[in-house]
Order: structure tokens, then sequence, then C-alpha cells
């Protein structure tokens, strides 16, 4: 089949099963496919209706807007694991960095053995792929080796067309290990930043377990009886952080100027640490409960005037 009939046929398909198109994207099988037509067909796929790029009007929809037309370059040095150590630097200070132990092009170039006895490995280029070392004598370097080796040979931006990450070189970077008060995991503060506001907080917690949970709370922390993707718990009482106050200043500083990006801290007592900036949040397919959140929170977001590029 051609490109141009694969496009047509692809179109006319957009109610068969969001599994096959899932499966040939990640894959890399669709690269060929212009980032505008791919990005209608998935979310037709996803969500049952045509995505509406004209007068976008929800949260999922105004992220597949940004992705095509609100291009700024700094924003691959963002999402770029090991380049943003420089960036957040610059904005708000090394000292609310994680330390980094290492970085390598290669997961098969790691020197293990000059590591501590926990740490953590990340690709620089990736989105969800992490692997957590917290005792040397019982890990499996062979399984972080092959892992690693895996994403690194995966281009992230051709499964949701997140452009940022399109032409962000692949490596390994390792940064110590910390846990919060809790003493076995790292609770994920996501603050949800709308040209420089933060408007909504998720925390995320049991995360790498079977009962992974997320709170949502505002910027003067009342819980919000809502829930994005994973269950929430009200009754699971997350304390107020005592560095709220300096969360949401870094939070406004990292995200001046931009329509929309999720700042994501980590608190281990009363040290701030940076986990990660997020353009598109679940890349734009996320599940709001109730749903009319999909539409409160694109009304935060304001579309930039000018289309910087497309394709």
């Amino acid at each position: 089949m051609k490109k141009h009939e694969f496009i047509k046929y692809a179109k006319k398909s957009m109610t068969h099963p969001l599994m096959i198109i899932s499966a040939m994207n990640y894959y890399g099988l669709l690269k060929w496919l212009p980032d505008k037509t791919l990005l209608e067909i998935d979310f037709k796929a996803r969500h049952g209706k045509k995505l509406d790029l004209d007068n976008p009007v929800t949260y999922n929809e105004k992220l597949q807007w940004l992705k095509l037309y609100d291009r700024d370059p700094v924003y691959s040095q963002m999402v770029d694991k090991y380049e943003v150590y420089q960036y957040v630097s610059k904005k708000i200070g090394k000292k609310y960095l994680i330390p980094l132990l290492g970085v390598w092009d290669s997961a098969d170039d790691i020197e293990f053995d000059k590591l501590p006895d926990q740490f953590v490995l990340k690709p620089t280029h990736d989105s969800g792929c992490c692997v957590i070392c917290t005792d040397k004598e019982t890990f499996s370097r062979n399984k972080a080796i092959k892992k690693l080796n895996a994403a690194l040979h995966r281009n992230y931006y051709y499964s949701g067309r997140e452009w940022p990450y399109k032409d962000v070189k692949p490596r390994v970077i390792a940064q110590k290990y910390i846990v919060d008060e809790s003493g076995y995991e790292l609770k994920d503060y996501k603050i949800f930043c709308f040209d420089g506001v933060p408007k909504l907080i998720h925390v995320d917690f049991n995360r790498f377990t079977d009962n992974h949970q997320r709170n949502i709370y505002t910027p003067s922390w009342e819980y919000v009886p809502m829930s994005i993707l994973y269950p929430t718990s009200p009754e699971t009482k997350v304390e107020k952080p005592v560095v709220l106050k300096e969360m949401l200043t870094i939070a406004k500083n990292l995200s001046a100027g931009i329509p929309h990006v999720r700042v994501d801290l980590y608190v281990v007592g009363e040290k701030i640490y940076f986990g990660e900036l997020t353009f598109y949040h679940d890349s734009g397919h996320t599940t709001f409960n109730p749903p009319e959140w999909d539409e409160t929170m694109g009304s935060w977001i304001r579309l930039p005037g000018k289309v910087r590029t497309a394709n």
C-alpha cells in the first residue's frame, strides 16, 4: 500500500481499535506519517471524536495543538534529562538538583563499580523508563543494561509526536538515590502550570506498586475530588509540604512564559529536588473523572497567537 493510500485508509478507519495504531506507532512503522495526520488518527481512536485543531477547547485537544504549533527550540533542552541540569541551574540554582553520578552514551559503558550501593539510572531522551538500584549485591546489571539499551534505541517522539524529544541525544544518566519520610519511596509532586501560574498539584504515591494512587490539591492545599488516570484516595491524607510556598515559587519561575508545562518536584524533609518538566501530560490522552475537568483545564491554556511550525 502506498503512503497516500494508507493515509486515506487510516482516516476512514478511525473507529478501529487503538491497539493497531499504537503498536505500529510504537515500533516505528508510522514514522513517515506527518505529525498532524498521525495526531488526528490517534486522537479519534482514543477519544472517539474528531480532533478539532481549528477551535480546540478541551485540555487533551489543546495539548495536541501545542505539539504542532508551539515549538520553541529551548523545549528540547528542557526535556533532556542531562541538559536540563544547566537550564535549571540558571533558572533556580544548583541546590535543587539531584546529584548527578555519571552520564554515558551507551548502557554498556556504565561504570557500575564506581557507583554507590544505591542509585537511579534514566535515559536522557525518554519518558517513563527508570532503573532503580537499592542494593548492588542483588542488582542485575544485565537486566538494567538490556532495559536501558532498548530505550536508547527508541525515539520517544514517534509514539505521541511530542516533538521536543525528537532530537534529544540518547544517553544514560545516574542520579543519587533518595527517599522521602516514608523511608521506601519518593512522592512525586506534579505542579500543573499555565503561563507561569500553578493551578493544580498531583501527588503520586505507591508509584511502583499495583496500588499507584494520585491525590490532587489546589495551590493552597485543598483536596480536589477528581482523578486523572490513576485513582484518588481521599482517605489518604497527604500532609501539606512545609516548603509548599517555595515549591510554588520554583514552579512559577520554571514555567514563566510557557502556555502549559508540568513541573515535577520531590520533597525530602525541607529539601526540594527538581524532577522533570513535562509539556504534554499523558501525551494529551488522559482520562478525567468527572470528565468535565477536561474542559475546565483546557480553559486554563491560552494558545499562542503565532504559529511557529508544523508538519
